[in-house]
């Protein structure tokens, strides 16, 4: 509402269109005030290149790096979930996380089309963490300005939050982290309202709900927020204010606590998930990531990971919070930055590795804030403003600190930019769910990655048989599905999530040990392996296996003898080495039984350069022709006619699918 005293005056009608009398001066015409984008215009060209940077630099090459983890996976899933299955996850829920992150995911998915427009559905999660990180990137240059930072200073804080190698990878991964920021980043301008306190607040409360229903650690924020509401509420209206919005963020969050309630999940039961649990494994149960010094701890590596990434940002992130205690009007943030710090190293505690997302735009905020200080300080001693040498010692040395920082950043985000930009780590993961749509039986039971879940879902595999490893030997339903564990899957998607986080799992450790690989795509961390279980354990997957292989090299050593088989040394020594696949040594003898025939050197197909060579390029060297060859081979029964059969060049090219019948030899 417009106050009384800056109501426009009423003007008499008869006065302003009585005629003017001659010689008296002309009144001038009251001023216009300017429009919204004559007055917004200068912050816009800042703050629009600045979003199109952002949006450009995460969406480029998104498809490639980093690859595909299994937690944005599980995220993605339950988005799908919802939109696709009416559900609130792809499993039980079980109240590890409030659901409103992915509830929002799932919204924008909805309503863009997201899932419809790629193959692989995560890359719809890391479009819409596109969407969230643009929006946070305006709400911190927003945030900068209330907080009295210049134009050029906002825009540092929203350029090294968008572009920083540290950001970049967090930012691109789907994490619900990155949902929760722009709300808390919200927040914190809500509660900066000054001319509309209460509605401000209001928004503040209920905006900060928002973000940690989207991920609970944003907890850790609320006294440093509520330090800034009571810091710049009106005296007169302080405790009104202040009641009203803490009793909307109760409301808020008590919106959780009735879900679980109507759903009968508030307090643990038999046979059933609750509230109370899901909090007390985040508060309580959950491993500790043990210390920075034990190179071996989850929390060296988490750290190490962000080290790796942005040194300089950690550096001068860290040294920005503690000169930013000094500056009034970054104070709360500055020390809600050192007690996130300082909170990573209680003892027994967990460290999140999205934790630092969190961190991320206040780092930044405050890098940007003591640089615009210190460049301020020194131009007002110039023009010969008075000042503490104090003031004055500082401020030079955090410009020459700030010089030296972009003069190492620049070859340092320069590589890791260029990694982003250029790499294509996610390439194994896709070549292997190629290969799984292609080579294995759709009414297969596979153990995966959830990073894959949904995609093999839609490739026509059935929900109940692709199992998220996590789930084999936690979830009641799927252990209900599979009574004998691991046993009843037959494929495992071998990732490194599998290699790590499995290894705790006995199932997934028997499955892991009890089964061969059958094809393998990229190397060390990114390595992907499509592992064959064999239900009767490690041994007898032992003993089957060299079994196999010496029969597959009995008969490949007395095929290599048939005269009218034509091979080179390689192909004899692959014979005799049990090297072709078992279906390809009896086609090859009845073929060359037939009439005489010649087999170019074979090669391994994509991912399966340890695994039988399946596919042969056989050509006739006697009277018999290819459409001769052709029929006979199409005439050989289920069991041995092969998987695809094409001309190449004066013969054929057959390829035997990638599932051999049991008992092929033996026959």
């Amino acid at each position: 509402m417009t106050s009384t005293l800056n109501r426009p005056t009423a003007v008499d009608d008869r006065i302003a269109s009585a005629p003017r009398r001659p010689g008296t001066p002309m009144q001038p015409a009251p001023e216009r005030s300017p429009g919204w984008l004559r007055r917004h215009g200068a912050s816009l060209a800042w703050l629009l290149p600045l979003m199109a940077i952002a949006a450009v630099v995460q969406a480029f090459n998104m498809a490639g790096s980093p690859q595909r983890i299994d937690d944005e996976g599980t995220y993605t899933a339950q988005a799908w979930a919802v939109q696709n299955l009416g559900e609130l996850a792809h499993y039980t829920y079980w109240y590890d996380h409030p659901p409103v992150g992915w509830l929002q995911i799932s919204a924008y998915t909805a309503l863009t089309g997201a899932f419809d427009r790629y193959d692989v559905a995560v890359l719809a999660g890391r479009e819409a963490m596109l969407a969230f990180t643009v929006v946070a990137v305006a709400l911190l240059w927003l945030l900068a300005r209330k907080l009295g930072l210049s134009r050029p200073a906002a825009a540092v804080a929203g350029l090294v939050f968008a572009v920083s190698p540290l950001a970049l990878q967090f930012h691109r991964t789907v994490y619900l982290d990155n949902v929760a920021t722009p709300w808390l980043l919200a927040a914190f301008v809500f509660a900066l309202s000054k001319r509309y306190q209460l509605a401000g607040f209001a928004a503040a409360s209920v905006s900060f709900g928002i973000a940690v229903l989207s991920k609970e650690t944003y907890l850790l924020a609320l006294p440093f927020l509520a330090w800034m509401m009571w810091r710049g509420a009106d005296k007169s209206t302080r405790r009104y204010t202040l009641s009203i919005a803490g009793s909307l963020l109760v409301l808020v969050g008590l919106g959780y606590v009735a879900l679980a309630a109507v759903k009968g999940e508030l307090l643990p039961g038999a046979g059933r998930v609750s509230l109370l649990e899901g909090i007390q494994f985040q508060l309580a149960t959950r491993e500790a990531s043990g210390s920075v010094l034990d190179t071996g701890s989850l929390f060296f590596a988490t750290v190490s990971q962000w080290w790796q990434l942005d040194q300089v940002l950690i550096v001068v992130g860290t040294l920005a919070s503690v000169v930013g205690l000094f500056m009034k009007r970054v104070r709360p943030i500055a020390v809600m930055m050192v007690f996130l710090i300082a909170f990573m190293f209680r003892p027994g505690g967990y460290l999140p590795v999205p934790y630092v997302i969190m961190l991320l735009p206040f780092a930044a905020l405050l890098i940007a804030a003591v640089t615009d200080a210190a460049v301020k300080s020194v131009r007002a001693r110039r023009a010969g403003a008075v000042s503490t040498a104090a003031v004055r010692t500082g401020s030079v040395t955090w410009i020459a600190l700030t010089v030296a920082a972009v003069v190492a950043l620049v070859p340092l985000w320069a590589v890791q930019l260029r990694g982003f930009l250029d790499s294509d780590l996610d390439a194994p993961m896709r070549n292997a769910e190629t290969w799984v749509e292609t080579n294995v039986p759709k009414d297969s039971r596979l153990l995966v990655d959830d990073a894959v879940w949904v995609d093999l879902v839609r490739a026509g595999f059935a929900r109940d048989n692709v199992i998220w490893f996590y789930k084999i030997d936690t979830d009641g339903a799927v252990q209900a599905q599979s009574p004998n564990g691991w046993r009843d899957s037959d494929y495992l998607f071998e990732t490194e999530s599998v290699r790590t986080s499995g290894a705790g799992s006995p199932d997934v450790r028997s499955a892991l040990e009890s089964s061969t690989v059958v094809a393998s795509f990229g190397d060390g961390d990114q390595q992907v392996n499509i592992r064959r279980i064999d239900s009767d354990g490690a041994a007898e997957a032992q003993r089957s296996g060299d079994a196999a292989a010496a029969a597959r090299s009995a008969a490949g050593a007395e095929l290599a003898q048939n005269p009218d088989l034509q091979v080179s040394a390689t192909f004899d020594q692959a014979l005799r080495d049990g090297r072709l696949d078992p279906r390809a040594l009896i086609v090859l003898g009845q073929l060359a039984a037939a009439a005489p025939i010649s087999v170019a050197d074979p090669a391994a197909l994509p991912g399966e350069q340890e695994s039988v060579f399946r596919q042969f390029d056989v050509t006739p060297q006697g009277g018999e022709t290819v459409a001769q060859l052709d029929t006979l081979l199409r005439g050989l029964g289920d069991t041995y006619e092969p998987a695809s059969i094409e001309p190449q060049g004066d013969g054929l090219r057959i390829t035997f699918s990638a599932v051999a019948p049991s008992g092929v030899l033996s026959d």
